[in-house]
């Protein structure tokens, strides 16, 4: 069973910027991937950034490639969202992924983002 906890949303003006932190329970080396997504009320929860980690690549949403950059630091068993040049349209609620060698995928219990313009 893996643990997450996001924190680092809030209230933030159009153009700013927020950075997301996840920390998990488990060692991260041990996950295959992990990411995060986010889900509007009403819509499908959507990718907004994952890193594989035998591969150490990474992916992202259409909508937020080149303004988002996940990261993630080994040693504190934590990864990162920095979101820069934030827009309304970003705000949502922001999850964190985690998937293991077997691919069972855990989620964080989520936190808001909301971007005023």
């Amino acid at each position: 069973q893996v643990q997450l906890a996001e924190s680092g949303g809030g209230l933030v003006q159009a153009g700013g910027s927020l950075r997301l932190s996840c920390v998990a329970s488990v060692s991260i080396n041990s996950l295959s991937a992990m990411g995060w997504y986010r889900q509007v009320s009403g819509k499908q929860r959507e990718l907004v950034a994952q890193i594989i980690s035998y591969a150490g690549s990474t992916t992202y949403g259409d909508s937020v490639k080149g303004r988002f950059t996940i990261s993630r630091d080994n040693a504190k068993n934590t990864m990162y969202l920095q979101m820069n040049s934030l827009k309304p349209e970003d705000t949502a609620v922001y999850y964190c992924n985690a998937k293991n060698v077997l691919f069972n995928s855990y989620w964080g219990q989520g936190i808001q983002v909301t971007v005023s313009s």
